[in-house]
């Protein structure tokens, strides 16, 4: 392949997913950082051999610089970038406003380049929350601003439904389409640890005594490029306004754990086998910020249907089995867990 794919948010975990497989293909790779310095060492030491292939832009999310010159010579977008924090923030807007905010002046800049082709990274927080008396959702599914949700699913939402609108009104004849993957596993390339990957982390070195009733939607962080790769190569009028969910399985904790001591028996001896009571969550909440998110979660079913994607752009998601085994196989292989 040929061209030049601009994909921001290179360091984070599904954008550097996202560059290897373009640059793997063939294709040249624009990336925006927000601290050049910081990170142009680290793209360099995983894409050694991509030279004048790969180049980095410093850009942040809330300041026009640098993005008309990330953006020259492009042909499609991945925008990836998004805040995605460990913890609750005090204030909503410290995570609506810059994934807003930043996602809008993506498809500004992108616009102005000229670029036809913008595939945002949303997520399965923009379509399974809100809505109590249900717990299998697809494509088509919104989460429910109404009924009250945590800031990061508000800013996914509110996030996707800007970019379309701004879409609609602004540039019609833009191809656009979302990725929504649910809770992201699979191999690392650093200690840099996403959401996700650290409670696998604390699962298997020994952090989590006790695992709670609570369980998510899993895909695999190669799915998940993938589909983004898919999306920018695929026929205009085949993803154009669409929707896909990176999903394979809905999986309790108590699941996984018995998935990682199963597969990988001889890295997972701190694998809790005991379940965590939900009284004791409730207890924790007030006083430990990760348990506040957990209660909100106990019990309750979001089973997200990758199906749709699998069937549009035409490939097979990794079993969920596998993701965990190799996420699991990769901290230790890194260091991170220590066995």
């Amino acid at each position: 392949m040929t061209g030049t794919i601009l994909v921001t948010g290179g360091t984070g975990y599904i954008g550097g997913e996202v560059i290897d497989q373009l640059l793997a293909k063939g294709y040249s790779v624009n990336t925006t950082v927000r601290n050049v310095s910081k990170s142009e060492l680290r793209l360099r030491a995983r894409w050694p051999d991509a030279g004048e292939r790969l180049k980095v832009f410093q850009a942040d999310l809330m300041s026009d610089d640098g993005w008309a010159e990330a953006n020259a010579g492009c042909t499609a977008v991945a925008h990836v970038a998004s805040p995605f924090p460990l913890g609750i923030p005090k204030n909503k807007d410290e995570l609506v406003i810059p994934a807003t905010q930043g996602t809008l002046r993506a498809l500004k800049f992108a616009h102005g380049a000229g670029i036809e082709r913008f595939v945002q990274t949303s997520s399965a927080a923009a379509i399974a929350y809100g809505h109590p008396d249900k717990d299998h959702f697809d494509h088509t599914d919104w989460t429910n601003l109404s009924a009250g949700v945590p800031p990061y699913i508000e800013s996914k939402t509110v996030a996707e439904r800007a970019a379309r609108d701004w879409v609609a009104d602004n540039a019609p004849s833009m191809v656009f389409c979302s990725v929504n993957p649910v809770a992201v596993f699979g191999p690392v390339e650093n200690d840099d640890l996403s959401t996700s990957i650290e409670m696998v982390k604390q699962m298997c070195d020994g952090s989590i005594p006790a695992l709670p009733n609570m369980g998510i939607s899993v895909c695999d962080v190669r799915d998940v490029a993938e589909a983004h790769v898919r999306a920018i190569e695929a026929p205009a009028d085949t993803v154009c306004e669409e929707r896909f969910p990176t999903a394979t399985k809905f999986m309790w904790m108590s699941e996984m754990g018995e998935v990682l001591r199963s597969r990988a028996p001889e890295l997972s001896g701190k694998v809790a086998t005991r379940k965590m009571p939900d009284i004791i969550v409730k207890m924790l909440a007030p006083f430990v910020p990760a348990m506040k998110q957990v209660k909100g979660e106990l019990n309750n079913i979001r089973d997200v249907s990758g199906k749709h994607t699998e069937e549009v752009l035409g490939f097979t998601f990794i079993e969920p089995e596998q993701t965990l085994e190799d996420t699991l196989r990769s901290l230790v292989e890194r260091g991170i867990v220590k066995v």
